[in-house]
């Protein structure tokens, strides 16, 4: 079994695995040359996260998707590079909201430098992808616009909160869909499309991504509890110290609420509380590595999962829906 790609999918077809290989060894040259500017800080800056590294998780997906088509089309490429890119300018905005000091192990740029040079080298990044789209086409132009839209939809309402009576668990995965979920759908549909697939595949490997989108960010927020910062890059309990109502903080919100427990009680009060100071957070994160809702947030996660593997039982069995198959493995083990 040899590894195709830095998330740890592997395969048992060489010929996939050459042709993914070379994708995303294009891919990461394409990345490079998209964040040079004539102006070296700008470069500097573009960069940065870039030479991080990363899973690159959705170009993997643009990769795979192109195999049901003609994987060397001259498309699949740079629409994997503006995958990446869009991906990579939220994570420098994302930060900034955050108050994030650690990205990919690493310092976040806005820790590095300032607020405002990273959210400008996120616009930058924005407008290096857009210029890539435009190469590809006013369908692909309109349908990253349609994604993008979605995205920030889902920014705004996790900004908001839920609304009335809505239950806070569906609002977060409506959340979940829009700010990650309609990126990694697209990732699926411009594979499919750059590569020539029929309209149904291109239709199956768009809702297949948009669901293991979700999965894939159940997974981190069970990662942001359970992991340390070597396993995912970033400081663990970030989004605890925002006050970010992730899945398991919201299953544990619903537990106090229906059960009561003077124990579940107290944990909601702490993380109602200031979680800027580092024993406080401990405490928080031990709490939670042992309650259920932790356990109930990884059968989330398999469930969407399992619904993107349900997804691709249209296509024809081959190898890239075994990686595909495979891929829906690797976000539940990371949850696991």
């Amino acid at each position: 079994m040899t590894v195709v790609a830095p998330f740890g999918l592997s395969v048992r077809d060489q010929g996939l695995e050459a042709d993914v290989q070379a994708g995303l060894a294009a891919v990461e040259e394409g990345l490079f040359e998209a964040t040079k500017s004539d102006v070296p800080f700008i470069t500097e800056a573009a960069q940065h996260l870039v030479r991080a590294g990363g899973k690159r998780f959705r170009p993997l997906l643009v990769m795979l998707s192109s195999q049901f088509g003609d994987p060397h089309a001259p498309g699949v490429v740079p629409a994997a590079v503006v995958v990446e890119l869009t991906h990579l300018a939220t994570l420098y905005h994302d930060d900034v909201m955050d108050e994030a000091v650690v990205r990919r192990g690493v310092a976040s740029a806005n820790s590095r430098w300032d607020n405002s040079v990273a959210v400008l080298t996120g616009d930058f990044l924005f407008s290096r992808a857009s210029n890539l789209l435009a190469d590809l086409g006013p369908e692909m132009v309109r349908i990253q616009a349609q994604a993008f839209e979605r995205l920030v939809t889902g920014q705004i309402l996790e900004t908001a909160g839920p609304l009335g009576d809505r239950d806070p668990i569906d609002h977060y995965l409506e959340v979940l869909a829009g700010k990650t979920g309609s990126l990694i759908a697209v990732s699926g549909r411009f594979g499919a499309l750059m590569s020539g697939a029929d309209e149904r595949t291109v239709d199956v490997l768009t809702q297949y991504g948009e669901r293991i989108g979700i999965a894939f960010q159940l997974a981190d927020d069970i990662l942001d509890i359970a992991s340390d910062e070597h396993e995912s890059g970033k400081t663990p309990g970030t989004d605890l110290r925002e006050g970010i109502p992730t899945l398991p903080v919201l299953h544990v919100r619903a537990a106090a609420e229906r059960d009561g427990s003077p124990e579940d009680r107290e944990l909601c009060e702490l993380l109602d509380g200031d979680l800027t100071d580092d024993a406080r957070l401990a405490d928080v994160l031990a709490r939670l590595r042992v309650h259920p809702a932790l356990e109930q947030a990884r059968r989330d996660t398999v469930r969407y999962a399992e619904e993107a593997r349900s997804m691709l039982s249209g296509l024809p069995s081959c190898s890239a829906r075994a990686a595909l198959e495979e891929l829906c493995d690797a976000v539940v083990h990371r949850a696991g």
